[in-house]
């Protein structure tokens, strides 16, 4: 990719391959019902070189795409040279984390399931420097403030006017762990209760008595696309950081969310939790 700021030209290409994999056809055959050549759609499915608009949509109609569908992916077409807020940061960031902030950058809700840390979405400044400062790759201050400024500035799509609807659900370990210190985690705690009286965050607790769950393998989220076939999970392992759009991948992980927020606290519950939790810090 010529540079870092263009990943909706990265998630653009992903999507166009997306689509013709759903139809089945060859790249010959894409090309051939909109008049360009097999290397022009390949190139389109890739992470590089420019596109037109008008042929991203003939290909949309050609393969299918529903109104809602096309009407995205043509928007991604043309902002796909559109500098995202965070190019100031593209020196710190490895390309995972370039794709995630551009695919949460145009999610409509995000569906978290935490088992480790609080989402960045709603840590603390103090708690996101003591995860920084954890973290086995050694950095030095000046990156490391850089990084926490990041995640601040990430926050600010919950005060958007029209912000995404984030749904957490928080693995007790999450609340117990303590990050920094005691006092950086009851200043932790008092922003989760904050956060789980706004209107456009739903927040929920599963306790250590609910046993086994359905996510036990780690914590993942759910990025929603206006249209959710368009949807995207993000989840990290130890190894690296994987971004899963298939239909079956999807269908798995919208059931391990579902199953979990049934298993999980109701929000005056969870809020009761977290109190009780702060009190104990």
């Amino acid at each position: 990719m010529a540079a870092r700021a263009t990943t909706r030209r990265r998630q653009l290409g992903t999507t166009m391959r997306k689509l013709r994999g759903r139809t089945g056809m060859t790249l010959e055959e894409a090309g051939a019902l909109v008049g360009v050549s097999k290397a022009t759609i390949s190139r389109y499915e890739t992470q590089e070189g420019p596109v037109k608009w008008l042929v991203v949509e003939a290909l949309c109609r050609e393969y299918g795409a529903s109104d809602a569908e096309r009407q995205a992916i043509v928007a991604l077409a043309k902002d796909a040279k559109q500098q995202n807020w965070w190019h100031s940061f593209a020196d710190y960031l490895p390309e995972s984390a370039n794709l995630l902030l551009t695919l949460e950058d145009e999610a409509v809700r995000e569906d978290h399931f935490a088992c480790v840390y609080v989402p960045g979405l709603l840590q603390t400044r103090r708690y996101a420097e003591a995860v920084q400062h954890a973290s086995e790759m050694r950095r030095p201050p000046e990156e490391i403030e850089q990084l926490v400024d990041l995640r601040m500035k990430r926050q600010q799509i919950l005060a958007r006017k029209q912000p995404p609807h984030l749904w957490v659900i928080l693995d007790e370990s999450v609340l117990r762990r303590v990050v920094g210190s005691r006092e950086v985690m009851r200043e932790q705690l008092t922003h989760l209760l904050e956060s789980n009286k706004s209107q456009n965050i739903t927040l929920q607790v599963l306790p250590f008595a609910q046993g086994a769950h359905s996510a036990a393998k780690g914590s993942f989220v759910i990025l929603g696309a206006a249209e959710p076939s368009l949807d995207v999970v993000y989840a990290e392992t130890h190894v690296a950081s994987l971004f899963m759009e298939k239909e079956e991948e999807l269908a798995q992980y919208r059931l391990a969310f579902d199953y979990l927020r049934a298993q999980a606290l109701d929000m005056a519950a969870s809020s009761a939790f977290i109190e009780e939790s702060r009190r104990e810090m």
